[in-house]
């Protein structure tokens, strides 16, 4: 069997620049079956399973390793297997795999639904929406605060929807990239601090936070860059909000591309938000030198695809010199 292993670099780099593609024509289609769904149900399945037990630091290791590991596994499998009946396939099956690990076009129309019910002024449905893709309560928020979660989601997920999967897809392709999104999505559903978790999605948490340490620091990088090419200025109040406000989110990591996104547009980031009714105070990141309002969503989608334009072009120049 051909497996990824076996792959050249200029390969693995189309591959990539294959899965971008297919992410911004079509995204997640909910008519195709999507490989996160599965991954849910999987962690699921073990949780009702091992939560319940007293060891429950221990059985939560074992979760995170039952639930990476199989998804390395069958993801492996099943790229060899297409690879031994015909190479193309393989790569189809390769690109296919890495474009669900992604979710720049999901995130973008996510965003934007929130965005074209503020237009509307219909705040119900936009809070709505934005409870969505948010874990706070968004009952009574008004346009500015529904922004700023809008905002801060976009701007987080510019790491774990882009480029995390993308770096660790370029190492090892669709099985590390697929490793990488049941760790993500292992957090999401198991890595709260809160009384229920606290233990049993510490090892998932922990993970998630180590793998996302360099993406996370590209990714900062990279919106400075992309910045810099809608206004100069924007650029360095990025990289000052990064180093000034950055270390201040509970997160090692999202601290860095929230700060970097409110020191682009000059606003602030963090401040109150509530939990299934409680009052959380969060770091609050940048200068508030305006208002937020619902157009910093576009301008934060700007951004995003930005980054995905200047990965896309990097992918080819260095596909291509390694061809030629």
């Amino acid at each position: 069997m051909n497996s990824v292993i076996f792959y050249s670099l200029p390969e693995v780099l189309l591959l990539l620049a294959g899965a971008i593609l297919l992410d911004w024509w079509i995204g997640d289609p909910k008519w195709l079956p999507h490989p996160v769904i599965f991954i849910g149900r999987w962690i699921g399945y073990w949780e009702r399973r091992l939560l319940p037990h007293r060891t429950k630091r221990s059985n939560g290791i074992l979760l995170m390793l039952i639930v990476t590991l199989s998804s390395l596994a069958l993801v492996w499998i099943l790229t060899s297997v297409a690879s031994w009946i015909h190479p193309w396939l393989g790569y189809a099956v390769h690109m296919w795999l890495i474009s669900t690990t992604i979710a720049i076009k999901g995130l973008k129309d996510a965003a934007m639904l929130v965005y074209d019910r503020l237009s509307r002024g219909e705040l119900t449905k936009a809070r709505k929406y934005t409870g969505y893709i948010v874990g706070r309560d968004t009952d009574g928020l008004e346009e500015a605060e529904l922004s700023r979660a809008t905002v801060e989601t976009v701007a987080e997920n510019t790491v774990d929807a882009v480029i995390a999967p993308l770096f660790f897809a370029l190492i090892g392709a669709a099985p590390l990239a697929m490793l990488y999104r049941s760790v993500n999505t292992l957090d999401s559903m198991v890595g709260y601090r809160n009384t229920k978790y606290l233990h049993f999605g510490w090892a998932s948490a922990r993970l998630d936070d180590v793998l996302n340490w360099i993406p996370a620091r590209l990714t900062g990088l990279m919106l400075m860059i992309v910045s810099a090419f809608y206004r100069p200025a924007s650029a360095v109040q990025a990289w000052r909000a990064v180093v000034a406000f950055a270390h201040l989110h509970p997160s090692p990591n999202s601290g860095i591309p929230e700060a970097a996104v409110a020191g682009s547009l000059g606003i602030q980031l963090g401040g109150l938000n509530r939990y299934g009714g409680v009052i959380s105070e969060r770091a609050r990141l940048g200068w508030a030198t305006r208002t937020i309002e619902k157009e910093d969503i576009i301008h934060t989608i700007r951004l995003l695809y930005g980054v995905s334009y200047l990965v896309m072009g990097g992918l080819l120049c260095v596909a291509c010199g390694w061809l030629v």
